[in-house]
Order: structure tokens, then sequence, then C-alpha cells
């Protein structure tokens, strides 16, 4: 893969890929290339081989999706609302689910106009919420 990537487009996979070491079946350890969910979307993106076209047309549909969502946020919405139903959510379920949503992140709001610090701060009050 390596060899094909630069002979072809020139990537660099080092750039993206980090080598760990990890056991193989033979309970030996070696160097391994590594990516998390981002590098390998783009070292999917860089593979010239009709069969990844499938999937960097998926990966263009729902980057179009994101894009639209920014411009529109109902949008994100109503896509949320699908995949709910999908899973057999009921519709009163989904309401209340992106209600709580919505009033979660008016609070978050709130306290961050008020001076809460994210991260520890937000997680003490979150989890204080959810108890009661």
């Amino acid at each position: 893969m390596k060899k094909r990537v630069s002979e072809n487009e020139g990537v660099e996979l080092s750039t993206i890929c980090r080598q760990f070491k990890l056991k193989a079946a033979n309970n030996r350890f070696y160097d391994t290339d590594c990516a998390d969910t981002e590098g390998m979307l783009r070292i999917i993106q860089s593979i010239p081989s009709p069969k990844a076209e499938p999937f960097k047309r998926w990966l263009a549909e729902v980057g179009a999706e994101r894009l639209e969502e920014i411009d529109n946020p109902e949008l994100a919405a109503e896509r949320l609302r699908q995949i709910y139903r999908v899973k057999g959510y009921s519709d009163d379920w989904i309401e209340r689910r992106l209600q709580s949503i919505v009033t979660r992140n008016e609070l978050t709001d709130e306290w961050q106009n008020r001076g809460v610090e994210a991260g520890r701060e937000v997680a003490i009050l979150t989890a204080e919420i959810a108890r009661a």
C-alpha cells in the first residue's frame, strides 16, 4: 500500500499513520502502521482504485450533507429524527430526546456566559442534573 500510494499520488503515509508495537498471532510484537478515523478516511481518499470509488462517493455525500446542516440546522434535526426512527424509537421519545438536547445546549451556553469553565466543572454540573 505504501509503495503504491507514494508512486501514484505522492501521499506520505508517515504524516497520517503512527507506528505502534502490536502483538501478532505468533505472540511477537511488530511495528504496525495505525491511524485514527480521520487518518483512515484520508488514506481511503488517496487510494487510486475503482474499488474505493463507492466509499469516496459516500464520503462526498456525507460531507455535502454536513455542509447543508451547517447552513440549515433544521436539516440536522430532521436527519436525527430519521436515524432514531430507523432504530425503532417512538416519535414521543424522539421529540423528548431532541428537546433534552436543545435544553442542555441552552443550559451549557448559560453556564459559559456565567464563567463556568468547560471540562471538569461542566461534567460535575451535568452529572448533578442527571442525578436529579
